[in-house]
Protein backbone atom coordinates (compact mmCIF):
# COMPACT_ATOMS: atom_id res chain seq x y z
CA UNK A 1 0.00 0.00 0.00
CA UNK A 2 1.53 3.54 -1.06
CA UNK A 3 -0.24 6.49 0.52
CA UNK A 4 0.22 10.31 -0.48
CA UNK A 5 -2.23 11.86 0.63
CA UNK A 6 -5.45 11.41 2.74
CA UNK A 7 -7.40 10.99 0.00
CA UNK A 8 -5.47 8.28 -0.83
CA UNK A 9 -6.10 6.31 2.00
CA UNK A 10 -9.77 6.82 1.86
CA UNK A 11 -9.42 5.55 -1.77
CA UNK A 12 -7.17 2.43 -0.65
CA UNK A 13 -10.24 1.74 2.48
CA UNK A 14 -12.97 1.87 0.23
CA UNK A 15 -11.50 -0.34 -2.35
CA UNK A 16 -10.26 -2.72 1.01
CA UNK A 17 -14.22 -2.59 1.78
CA UNK A 18 -15.44 -3.08 -1.96
CA UNK A 19 -12.84 -6.26 -2.52
CA UNK A 20 -13.67 -7.90 0.77
CA UNK A 21 -17.11 -7.69 0.02
CA UNK A 22 -16.38 -9.67 -3.14
CA UNK A 23 -14.83 -12.03 -1.58
CA UNK A 24 -17.14 -12.71 1.46
CA UNK A 25 -20.09 -13.15 -1.57
CA UNK A 26 -18.18 -15.67 -3.93
CA UNK A 27 -17.60 -17.47 -1.05
CA UNK A 28 -20.99 -17.93 0.65
CA UNK A 29 -22.34 -19.93 -1.96
CA UNK A 30 -19.59 -22.66 -1.54
CA UNK A 31 -19.19 -22.62 2.42
CA UNK A 32 -21.14 -26.05 3.35
CA UNK A 33 -21.42 -24.23 7.17
CA UNK A 34 -25.25 -23.22 7.18
CA UNK A 35 -24.38 -20.03 10.02
CA UNK A 36 -21.55 -19.62 8.03
CA UNK A 37 -23.02 -18.67 5.00
CA UNK A 38 -25.70 -16.70 6.84
CA UNK A 39 -22.20 -14.61 8.44
CA UNK A 40 -20.79 -13.95 4.92
CA UNK A 41 -23.77 -13.14 3.21
CA UNK A 42 -24.42 -10.48 6.40
CA UNK A 43 -20.68 -9.49 6.44
CA UNK A 44 -20.48 -8.77 2.34
CA UNK A 45 -23.46 -7.23 2.29
CA UNK A 46 -22.26 -4.64 5.85
CA UNK A 47 -18.65 -4.11 3.91
CA UNK A 48 -20.27 -2.90 0.54
CA UNK A 49 -22.27 -0.51 3.02
CA UNK A 50 -19.28 0.60 4.43
CA UNK A 51 -17.62 1.15 1.32
CA UNK A 52 -20.13 3.32 0.08
CA UNK A 53 -19.73 5.31 3.70
CA UNK A 54 -16.07 5.78 2.79
CA UNK A 55 -16.76 7.23 -0.83
CA UNK A 56 -19.25 9.75 1.32
CA UNK A 57 -16.28 10.80 3.21
CA UNK A 58 -13.88 10.89 -0.11
CA UNK A 59 -16.48 13.07 -1.61
CA UNK A 60 -18.01 15.64 0.58
CA UNK A 61 -14.73 15.65 3.12
CA UNK A 62 -13.08 18.78 3.91
CA UNK A 63 -10.10 19.61 0.67
CA UNK A 64 -8.07 20.45 3.25
CA UNK A 65 -8.06 17.41 5.08
CA UNK A 66 -8.69 15.00 2.11
CA UNK A 67 -5.11 16.75 0.31
CA UNK A 68 -2.73 16.17 3.71
CA UNK A 69 0.41 14.69 2.93
CA UNK A 70 0.62 11.75 4.62
CA UNK A 71 3.70 9.68 2.41
CA UNK A 72 6.12 11.10 5.27
CA UNK A 73 4.38 9.23 7.76
CA UNK A 74 4.19 5.65 6.58
CA UNK A 75 7.61 6.05 5.95
CA UNK A 76 8.78 6.27 9.49
CA UNK A 77 5.41 3.70 10.50
CA UNK A 78 6.55 2.13 13.81
CA UNK A 79 8.17 -1.59 12.97
CA UNK A 80 5.33 -2.89 15.44
CA UNK A 81 2.44 -1.70 13.66
CA UNK A 82 1.11 -4.89 12.23
CA UNK A 83 1.09 -4.69 8.02
CA UNK A 84 -2.44 -4.53 6.42
CA UNK A 85 -2.68 -7.24 4.18
CA UNK A 86 -5.48 -6.73 1.74
CA UNK A 87 -4.92 -9.75 -0.29
CA UNK A 88 -5.64 -11.95 2.98
CA UNK A 89 -9.21 -12.78 2.04
CA UNK A 90 -8.48 -13.62 -1.84
CA UNK A 91 -8.78 -17.13 -2.80
CA UNK A 92 -11.36 -18.31 -0.93
CA UNK A 93 -9.82 -18.86 2.65
CA UNK A 94 -13.50 -18.49 3.94
CA UNK A 95 -14.85 -20.88 2.21
CA UNK A 96 -13.13 -23.54 5.03
CA UNK A 97 -13.50 -21.27 7.93
CA UNK A 98 -16.97 -21.22 10.70
CA UNK A 99 -18.59 -18.13 11.58
CA UNK A 100 -16.52 -17.87 14.40
CA UNK A 101 -13.44 -18.13 12.56
CA UNK A 102 -14.80 -15.35 9.63
CA UNK A 103 -15.62 -13.19 12.12
CA UNK A 104 -11.99 -13.45 13.77
CA UNK A 105 -10.13 -12.80 10.50
CA UNK A 106 -12.65 -9.59 9.56
CA UNK A 107 -12.34 -8.46 13.09
CA UNK A 108 -8.54 -8.39 12.75
CA UNK A 109 -8.51 -7.04 9.60
CA UNK A 110 -10.78 -3.97 10.09
CA UNK A 111 -8.95 -3.86 13.58
CA UNK A 112 -5.59 -2.99 11.01
CA UNK A 113 -7.43 -0.37 9.51
CA UNK A 114 -7.96 1.24 12.81
CA UNK A 115 -5.12 1.40 14.34
CA UNK A 116 -3.73 2.71 10.72
CA UNK A 117 -6.29 5.44 11.64
CA UNK A 118 -5.09 6.38 14.93
CA UNK A 119 -1.30 6.03 13.94
CA UNK A 120 -1.95 8.67 11.04
CA UNK A 121 -4.19 10.70 13.48
CA UNK A 122 -1.09 10.73 16.19
CA UNK A 123 1.13 12.21 13.26
CA UNK A 124 -1.15 14.70 11.69
CA UNK A 125 -0.69 18.56 12.49
CA UNK A 126 -3.52 19.83 10.84
CA UNK A 127 -7.03 19.91 13.02
CA UNK A 128 -9.01 19.15 10.23
CA UNK A 129 -7.25 15.95 9.44
CA UNK A 130 -7.13 15.01 13.11
CA UNK A 131 -10.48 14.92 12.89
CA UNK A 132 -11.28 13.04 10.04
CA UNK A 133 -9.13 10.43 10.73
CA UNK A 134 -10.75 9.86 14.04
CA UNK A 135 -14.25 10.17 12.99
CA UNK A 136 -13.24 7.44 10.74
CA UNK A 137 -11.36 5.46 13.21
CA UNK A 138 -14.82 5.78 15.40
CA UNK A 139 -16.88 4.86 12.96
CA UNK A 140 -14.91 1.66 11.83
CA UNK A 141 -14.69 0.91 15.20
CA UNK A 142 -18.35 1.00 15.44
CA UNK A 143 -19.24 -1.01 12.64
CA UNK A 144 -16.83 -3.58 13.27
CA UNK A 145 -18.90 -4.19 17.14
CA UNK A 146 -21.79 -3.54 15.28
CA UNK A 147 -20.87 -6.54 12.93
CA UNK A 148 -19.58 -9.10 15.63
CA UNK A 149 -22.84 -8.50 17.51
CA UNK A 150 -25.13 -9.12 14.86
CA UNK A 151 -23.31 -12.19 13.65
CA UNK A 152 -22.97 -13.12 16.95
CA UNK A 153 -27.03 -12.86 16.93
CA UNK A 154 -27.19 -15.96 14.12
CA UNK A 155 -25.75 -18.16 16.70
CA UNK A 156 -29.33 -18.01 18.50
CA UNK A 157 -31.19 -19.44 15.12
Amino acid sequence: MKFETLKDVLHWTREFHQQLSQSLLHSSSKNSDERARMTLTYLSDHEKALAKVVSGFETTGEEHALNTWCIDYMVHKPITQKPITQQAHVDEPFVSLDATQIISLIVDQHQQVIELYRYLASRADIPSAIELLETLSAMEEHEMMRMVQSTNRFGDL
